[in-house]
Protein backbone atom coordinates (compact mmCIF):
# COMPACT_ATOMS: atom_id res chain seq x y z
CA UNK A 1 0.00 0.00 0.00
CA UNK A 2 1.20 3.48 -0.85
CA UNK A 3 -0.16 6.89 0.20
CA UNK A 4 -0.05 9.73 -2.34
CA UNK A 5 -0.80 13.39 -1.81
CA UNK A 6 -2.12 14.56 -5.14
CA UNK A 7 -1.80 18.28 -5.73
CA UNK A 8 1.21 18.45 -3.41
CA UNK A 9 3.10 20.52 -6.00
CA UNK A 10 0.83 23.44 -5.06
CA UNK A 11 1.88 23.21 -1.41
CA UNK A 12 4.95 24.66 0.26
CA UNK A 13 7.46 22.31 1.88
CA UNK A 14 6.11 23.06 5.38
CA UNK A 15 2.51 22.63 4.21
CA UNK A 16 3.44 19.23 2.79
CA UNK A 17 5.02 18.21 6.09
CA UNK A 18 1.97 19.29 8.08
CA UNK A 19 -0.49 17.65 5.67
CA UNK A 20 1.42 14.36 5.69
CA UNK A 21 1.54 14.25 9.48
CA UNK A 22 -2.10 15.36 9.86
CA UNK A 23 -3.28 12.73 7.39
CA UNK A 24 -1.35 10.12 9.40
CA UNK A 25 -3.63 11.06 12.29
CA UNK A 26 -1.23 13.04 14.45
CA UNK A 27 -2.56 15.83 16.67
CA UNK A 28 -1.48 19.42 16.07
CA UNK A 29 0.45 19.48 19.36
CA UNK A 30 2.50 16.46 18.29
CA UNK A 31 3.13 17.93 14.83
CA UNK A 32 4.17 21.24 16.37
CA UNK A 33 6.66 19.55 18.68
CA UNK A 34 8.06 17.36 15.89
CA UNK A 35 8.53 20.26 13.47
CA UNK A 36 9.53 22.91 16.03
CA UNK A 37 6.47 25.06 15.33
CA UNK A 38 3.64 26.46 17.41
CA UNK A 39 0.22 24.81 17.27
CA UNK A 40 -1.23 27.96 15.71
CA UNK A 41 1.38 27.79 12.93
CA UNK A 42 0.47 24.15 12.31
CA UNK A 43 -3.22 25.15 12.08
CA UNK A 44 -2.39 28.00 9.69
CA UNK A 45 -0.28 25.77 7.45
CA UNK A 46 -2.94 23.05 7.39
CA UNK A 47 -5.74 25.50 6.61
CA UNK A 48 -3.67 27.16 3.89
CA UNK A 49 -2.95 23.75 2.34
CA UNK A 50 -6.65 22.86 2.41
CA UNK A 51 -7.55 26.06 0.54
CA UNK A 52 -4.96 25.24 -2.14
CA UNK A 53 -6.54 21.84 -2.56
CA UNK A 54 -4.96 18.44 -2.35
CA UNK A 55 -6.20 14.87 -2.28
CA UNK A 56 -4.90 11.97 -0.24
CA UNK A 57 -5.08 8.71 -2.16
CA UNK A 58 -4.34 5.16 -1.02
CA UNK A 59 -2.79 3.09 -3.79
CA UNK A 60 -3.30 -0.61 -3.14
CA UNK A 61 -1.03 -2.98 -5.02
CA UNK A 62 -2.59 -6.34 -5.88
CA UNK A 63 -5.50 -7.34 -3.65
CA UNK A 64 -4.42 -6.76 -0.02
CA UNK A 65 -8.04 -6.44 1.10
CA UNK A 66 -8.99 -9.70 -0.60
CA UNK A 67 -11.98 -8.10 -2.33
CA UNK A 68 -11.19 -8.71 -5.98
CA UNK A 69 -11.66 -12.48 -5.98
CA UNK A 70 -15.19 -13.41 -7.06
CA UNK A 71 -17.19 -15.55 -4.63
CA UNK A 72 -17.30 -19.30 -5.12
CA UNK A 73 -21.04 -19.15 -5.73
CA UNK A 74 -23.49 -16.35 -6.34
CA UNK A 75 -25.60 -17.69 -3.45
CA UNK A 76 -23.25 -16.01 -0.95
CA UNK A 77 -24.21 -12.49 -2.04
CA UNK A 78 -27.40 -10.55 -2.78
CA UNK A 79 -28.05 -8.54 -5.97
CA UNK A 80 -26.02 -5.55 -4.67
CA UNK A 81 -23.03 -7.72 -3.82
CA UNK A 82 -23.58 -7.66 -0.06
CA UNK A 83 -23.13 -10.86 1.95
CA UNK A 84 -26.35 -12.65 2.83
Amino acid sequence: MRVEIRGAERLSFRERQVVALKEMGLRSSVIAARLGLTESTVATLYNRARTKGYEVVLVLEGDPLNIMTPPETDDEFDAEGAPQ
